[in-house]
């Protein structure tokens, strides 16, 4: 989403809609910045969305310039959002509880990187002032229970759940209801794959992971960005299959 054309948007927007069951919440993303977001805010504005994420944008920003954006292009939409951040530079805690309490923001993807993700006050202080149910942590499977266990947050959004979503379901419900070694024993067949996303790109890894899974062919990647390394594939490739054979168990229980 990060380099699809707003030529191309409209029509991308209304293949997701199609593709999706009733009971899937579909949402697209817009950005990373402000010019490409009011064009696609003003046709989210015509289409049956009910949020969407706004990507980061590293660089060129302050916070008050990015509530003042976030603020004009939600009317415009007609929508609340949901914030992906990745830095604190982006904006700091109080814009960002004052973004949620006035109803710009419907809920925030956390995915700034801590070496221990336990070790972070900055997410602490967050939650003093946004409720812990409108926070997500972003940054797939690596901190994924420690935010829930640790910080009480809502839920995670998962890359290798591309291949596996059953089985991150699984997990899922077994870290909400306290079965916290049984979220671990499934989470631990995650972190092979996500080891290799996080050494050398998720984006570019997963894109690849899911051709080479089997599951669908994904085609290039956009540019800016490029495939991933030669080198590489052997083992994305093994990985990936290996959580797929992972999956078709919780596959064979969902049925």
């Amino acid at each position: 989403m990060y380099h699809v054309a707003v030529s191309e948007y409209r029509e991308l927007l209304d293949i997701l809609s199609d593709c999706a069951s009733p009971q899937t919440r579909v949402i697209p993303a817009i950005g990373p910045d402000y010019g490409k977001m009011l064009d696609q805010a003003r046709i989210l504005a015509s289409t049956g969305y009910r949020t969407a994420m706004v990507l980061p944008l590293a660089g060129f920003t302050t916070p008050q310039g990015v509530a003042t954006g976030l603020r004009r292009l939600s009317d415009i939409a007609g929508m609340p959002f949901t914030l992906y951040i990745k830095s604190e530079d982006y904006v700091d805690v109080d814009t960002l509880a004052a973004l949620v309490a006035d109803g710009t923001l419907v809920a925030v993807k956390y995915a700034i990187v801590r070496a221990n993700p336990v070790d972070d006050p900055w997410l602490r202080r967050l939650l003093n002032s946004v409720p812990a149910s409108k926070v997500l942590s972003g940054m797939g499977e690596r901190p994924a229970l420690v935010h829930l266990r640790d910080f009480g947050l809502a839920s995670w959004t998962t890359g290798s759940g591309c291949i596996a979503p059953n089985a991150v379901m699984a997990s899922l419900d077994a870290a909400k209801s306290g079965r916290m070694d049984e979220a671990h024993r499934i989470h631990e067949r995650f972190l092979p794959l996500e080891t290799l996303r996080d050494r050398i790109s998720l984006i570019r890894v997963l894109h690849d992971a899911v051709t080479l899974s089997g599951i669908a062919d994904m085609g290039p990647i956009l540019p800016l960005l490029s495939g991933t390394p030669a080198d590489a594939l052997p083992a994305v490739e093994r990985e990936a299959r290996a959580l797929l054979d992972f999956e078709q168990s919780f596959a064979n229980q969902a049925a």
